[in-house]
């Protein structure tokens, strides 16, 4: 469905199928309670696809939510071979392009909003392949996998940016994010959570006060 048509609900969300290289893409869109034109829109992509990652992930809600506080158009979407999303895992080159896709179709439909990216884990690698392409204004990384992807083949990111990163990642190598970071000629607000592990258990909350915090 074309996103010119699409119709929100009372809670300001809508659910619907754009078209991808693969098939169709499952999107989610929610608004803030006020809107304007030069709102944001950020999409958010979310973890690996082969372990349970989908765009319900309780990290990907916490931040929907916390954007959308911000003011922002938040965009969740599932990769493909997840949900009613077509296709299957393309270890993050197809998914990028998906997410690319997607946001051309967002730019359509909302030519004034500036776009912002933001990924979690394998959501992350993703988002950090697509965004030369995408040239958002913002970027947010939580738990990037840098150790498991090829980060250093992918081009710097030059705009603002922010990396969450949680101390007892059992996931993610949090030394190897930690040190990743600390090489970028263009260095990120850098929020180290020292007792979180990758999913952020009891302290999601405090993800959510660190980014108010950050681009409130």
């Amino acid at each position: 469905m074309p996103l010119n048509n699409i119709e929100f609900n009372q809670q300001g969300s809508v659910t619907t199928l754009i078209t991808g290289n693969a098939g169709d893409i499952e999107v989610l869109i929610t608004q803030p309670a006020t809107v304007t034109e030069s709102s944001p829109i950020v999409v958010i992509s979310h973890p690996h696809p082969l372990y349970g990652g989908a765009m319900t992930n309780k990290v990907v809600h916490i931040l929907a939510k916390t954007f959308s506080e911000l003011g922002a158009i938040t965009v969740r979407f599932n990769f493909r071979g997840v949900g009613k999303s077509e296709g299957k895992y393309d270890n993050g080159i197809g998914e990028a392009e998906d997410l690319q896709t997607l946001v051309e179709e967002l730019k359509q439909w909302r030519a004034k909003s500036p776009i912002w990216l933001a990924g979690f884990s394998f959501g992350a690698y993703v988002t950090v392949r697509a965004q030369t392409v995408i040239k958002p204004e913002k970027l947010l990384l939580v738990a990037p996998p840098v150790s498991m992807y090829p980060f250093d083949e992918l081009a710097e990111i030059t705009i603002p940016w922010i990396v969450i990163q949680g101390g007892r990642d059992e996931v993610i190598d949090a030394a190897a994010v930690k040190n990743w970071v600390s090489q970028r000629p263009n260095q990120p607000q850098f929020i180290w959570m020292e007792q979180a592990g990758h999913f952020f258990h009891g302290r999601l909350n405090y993800v959510k006060e660190a980014l108010l915090r950050a681009w409130g």
